[in-house]
């Protein structure tokens, strides 16, 4: 798993993000990804089913009666079956809820990075802003994640994602401007100024709320919701499909909530900032065709404390967090 760079002890960057888990490393001069869908669904344990998992090759471990597939391999089976993949972690952090939640991601880290190549390898990992201002299950959360990194031999430490995204965004502007992360469980929003974070905070509203509701909606699977959202849904008005109607409500739901938190919050804090800064928007809620218009058509006429030069999409969006808590590493 680990590349030649990694042999040298070079530092990587990790999004722990409740969707998907990418990892980020420099090789050849570039930078290369990695990811693993954040899920897992458990099988009965027959000798037969662990041989042929084994043969092809399926991301899984035996658990005493039953067999975990997890990672990507785990949407396939889920939709072989007609179930709902199991989520180890929800609105940003480790799911409270799911017993098997540490100890799933844990296997998931593992597999992307690997063990340290050198003892104290250097690694920023990404962790959501608080909801509200409680942080309680942020902290856990994080420890959670450093004892696993630590227990592989590396040094890591956490970066905001928000801050992530402006990092990995951001270098034309000097590390200045405002990031949002539309992630899985949470939208993460960062105003930074020259790097340093001057608001940060969370919207308990991102996809797995837009697929959950959408879902209720209709009568459908989140999963299938999730699927089809992220491989053909696109905004182009109301349509005949009920699927993609349900969609388009939540979404709608999820832009104008970022939006009224961005407003409130900049309101409340009133940042000075000299000149116009730019806005990035990324993580995989963006991907749809017409999301930066739709974005943008909600964020006109509001009122912010100072200008915006440019409101654009980060190049890749799913990678933003995994690219700027590269950077983090090696600062």
């Amino acid at each position: 798993m680990n590349t030649t760079e990694d042999s040298a002890g070079q530092p990587v960057g990790l999004d722990v993000g409740t969707s998907r888990i990418v990892v980020a490393r420099n090789r050849d001069n570039k930078q290369h990804f990695e990811a693993q869908l954040n899920a897992f669904v458990s099988l009965p344990n027959f000798r037969l089913t662990e041989s042929l998992l084994t043969e092809e090759k399926v991301f899984h471990e035996v658990d005493g009666s039953k067999i975990v597939v997890a990672g990507s391999d785990a949407q396939r089976f889920a939709d072989m079956f007609h179930v709902e993949v199991r989520r180890p972690m929800r609105s940003g952090v480790l799911n409270p809820d799911e017993p098997e939640s540490l100890a799933v991601v844990q296997r998931i880290i593992a597999k992307l990075v690997g063990p340290a190549a050198k003892e104290g390898q250097r690694l920023s990992f990404s962790v959501p802003a608080p909801v509200g201002g409680e942080g309680d299950d942020i902290a856990y959360h994080e420890a959670s994640i450093r004892q696993i990194l630590t227990g592989l031999g590396y040094q890591a430490s956490p970066i905001n994602e928000g801050l992530a995204v402006v990092l990995g965004e951001m270098a034309a502007s000097n590390y200045t401007g405002i990031a949002i992360s539309f992630g899985s469980g949470l939208c993460n929003v960062c105003l930074a100024a020259l790097s340093l974070p001057v608001i940060t905070f969370s919207v308990p509203k991102a996809g797995d709320f837009i697929d959950t509701r959408a879902a209720k909606a209709i009568g459908e699977l989140a999963t299938r919701m999730r699927t089809h959202k992220e491989q053909s849904f696109q905004f182009n008005g109301v349509s005949a499909d009920r699927l993609h109607n349900a969609l388009a409500v939540y979404y709608d739901d999820v832009i104008r909530s970022v939006v009224d938190a961005l407003v409130l919050n900049c309101a409340q804090r009133h940042p000075k900032l000299e000149h116009p800064v730019p806005m990035v928007l990324s993580g995989g809620t963006t991907m749809p065709k017409g999301f930066l218009e739709q974005f943008e058509k909600m964020l006109r006429g509001r009122e912010l404390p100072f200008q915006i030069s440019e409101v654009r999409l980060a190049p890749d969006p799913r990678y933003s967090t995994a690219r700027g808590a590269l950077v983090a590493a090696h600062i």
